[in-house]
């Protein structure tokens, strides 16, 4: 495998290149889980990987519960499909609690207060109830429970997100709230946690690879010694080669054949593509991308056939969305045509006019 290849086909496994995927969660169980701190760009980062849906369409599953957003992987905002959740916060959920460990020390956080919290709020969600973060707190405050506001109110909520208590309710304008977890996803799936380990294992590599054991531990918390013994456990399933001295894992799969025409994608700044794995082929001066971030919130990457290329930043206006790059080399005309229908696509899913500016 050469170095040109291990973008293309990360490209193809993370169906950024193709898709079969008409359905969103279809895509978030591809992956595993999508990174979701931005709740816009999440879902672009889902939408850029299907056909036939747009934002508001996305939007709408989310309310309806179909899609859930929690706290693992790691302690950062993800989508989650529903019937995934139990498994995951029972396989993932532990290593963000020892990762969390000296910031409950540090807020005068224990067990038996996170048991007196979490009690609270099952009970304020019972019968289909839908609050948010600040209306959780009151509740709280109701029973006694003191100093519920920043980091301590954001563990209260986050260990009950944790231990299967609590997850995301539908949006109400434009605040998000919570709902009881048995509620929103009854029909939830468990497994044994050698059972999820190798399924989170072989999701992974499946849309992530070609990727190595340290970006699977880094992107799900898991040790290297659980990665290790996920890799184990899938046998022949996925393969590795050897790529300057780092063996890359994934699934086998057809060779991806490189087209003549070039590709350009408007990633999400966390976009799993980015955020998946350490390779993206012939990366740009990381002093470059660093200056274009710091320059006015350019995060977003701008993907050419599987490298950065540049960054981009979006403004909402009325009925358009203004979308602003900074390349990090100049781009060919083809490269430039290539760009103009990334963002004639962004335009189409937002459901507005994509200005692309100069």
């Amino acid at each position: 495998m050469t170095d040109l290849n291990i973008p293309l086909q990360r490209l193809s496994n993370q169906r950024l290149s193709h898709t079969e995927f008409t359905n969103p969660v279809e895509v978030i169980q591809w992956l595993g889980a999508v990174q979701s701190q931005d709740y816009t760009g999440a879902r672009w980062a889902v939408g850029l990987r299907m056909h036939g849906m747009d934002d508001a369409a996305i939007d709408k599953l989310f309310n309806d519960g179909a899609i859930l957003r929690t706290h693992v992987p790691r302690p950062t905002w993800h989508f989650i499909a529903p019937e995934d959740i139990r498994w995951m916060l029972m396989l993932l959920g532990p290593r963000v609690h020892q990762a969390s460990a000296y910031m409950y020390r540090t807020n005068g956080l224990d067990d038996a207060l996170f048991a007196r919290s979490n009690e609270t709020m099952a009970k304020a969600l019972q019968g289909g109830k839908q609050l948010t973060r600040e209306e959780l707190a009151l509740e709280l405050q109701r029973v006694g429970i003191e100093s519920v506001e920043g980091f301590r109110l954001t563990y209260l909520v986050m260990v009950a997100e944790l231990t299967g208590v609590i997850c995301s309710g539908p949006k109400r304008g434009k605040q998000y709230t919570y709902a009881l977890l048995d509620e929103r996803a009854p029909n939830a799936k468990t497994m044994s946690r050698d059972e999820a380990l190798a399924e989170l294992t072989k999701r992974y590599f499946r849309s992530h690879g070609p990727a190595t054991l340290k970006d699977f531990s880094l992107w799900s918390g898991l040790t290297i010694t659980d990665a290790k013994a996920g890799v184990a456990m899938l046998g022949a399933q996925i393969v590795s080669e050897k790529v300057d001295g780092k063996d890359y894992w994934f699934a086998p799969s057809v060779a991806v054949v490189r087209d003549v025409a070039p590709y350009a994608y408007l990633l999400s700044n966390y976009d799993e593509y980015i955020g998946g794995s350490s390779y993206y082929g012939a990366l740009p001066s990381q002093r470059l991308v660093s200056e274009i971030i710091d320059e006015r919130l350019f995060v977003h990457a701008i993907v050419i056939d599987g490298a950065i290329a540049g960054m981009w930043r979006r403004t909402f206006e009325k009925n358009t969305v203004v979308i602003e790059p900074k390349f990090l080399r100049p781009l060919t005309d083809a490269e430039q045509a290539a760009l103009n229908a990334a963002a004639l696509r962004y335009g189409e899913f937002m459901g507005l006019e994509a200005v692309l500016q100069a």
